[in-house]
């Protein structure tokens, strides 16, 4: 949860008006480091209301057979040329939640693909919720797909800590964004089912000591699943679907 600059208290949340969260947006301003053990208590409640919508969103999409998936990472790693190219490798047929602060440049995007796609502008927030996603999903058609990817908010900090209600969490990190990221940012990096190490076609332009990498990744958390992937080595994607219907399968 980010401590520092409150945005864990959000009006996109369904509860935005109750009395406390009128009183952390008070002590927001009069403390900008949000130490203080009331205010900790208004973002514990809030975070616990996020939960149980989770659960709600998770019951949603198991009562229609959907897989959800949360795609992770900073921007700019991949996200959506990802499921852009994952519509042409994959066999089971999926819809996309979008999560940007401005515009809908990334849900256009997939829908000239023929992707199902519906944009959630969050504003000033830099994670989607629970809330933010069970909005989306009535503009779904959850009976024509297999699976939902909820693409969030490029940020390798606060969507850690916000269950959307999502079965499998995917974390990619890209090539250009250089070593130490898993390092730096290890409760994102826990939270993977699978991680991606997205743009190698372009290890030869950079020094990244992939095997290095993957190690501080197990270390994290031992049993996570690791892949590479190019989106122009179509192998490389056929496996990140393979994992996915596999994931299918196992439900």
């Amino acid at each position: 949860m980010c401590k520092d600059c409150g945005c864990s208290i959000t009006d996109s949340v369904e509860h935005s008006h109750s009395h406390e969260h009128q009183e952390a947006h008070a002590h927001l301003h009069d403390n900008p480091q949000l130490n203080d053990k009331k205010t900790i208590s208004v973002i514990k409640k809030i975070l616990d209301k996020n939960d149980h919508e989770a659960g709600h969103n998770r019951e949603h999409f198991n009562s229609k057979g959907v897989l959800c998936i949360n795609l992770m990472s900073s921007p700019g790693s991949g996200k959506t040329t990802l499921l852009e190219h994952l519509s042409d490798v994959s066999d089971f047929k999926f819809g996309v939640v979008e999560g940007d602060l401005e515009t809908s440049r990334d849900a256009d995007r997939l829908k000239i693909k023929g992707i199902e796609a519906h944009q959630i502008q969050t504003g000033s927030a830099c994670h989607l919720d629970a809330f933010m996603v069970h909005k989306a999903l009535h503009h779904m058609d959850l009976d024509s797909i297999d699976v939902c990817f909820i693409e969030n908010v490029g940020n390798l900090v606060c969507p850690a800590s916000y269950d959307v209600g999502s079965h499998l969490n995917i974390v990619l990190v890209s090539i250009p964004e250089g070593e130490d990221k898993i390092v730096k940012y290890p409760v994102m990096f826990r939270q993977a089912d699978l991680i991606l190490f997205t743009k190698t076609d372009l290890l030869p332009y950079f020094e990244y000591d992939m095997e290095k990498e993957k190690e501080m990744a197990k270390k994290l958390k031992p049993n996570v699943d690791i892949l590479e992937v190019s989106t122009k080595d179509e192998e490389s994607l056929k496996k990140v679907a393979s994992w996915i219907k596999f994931k299918m399968e196992m439900r």
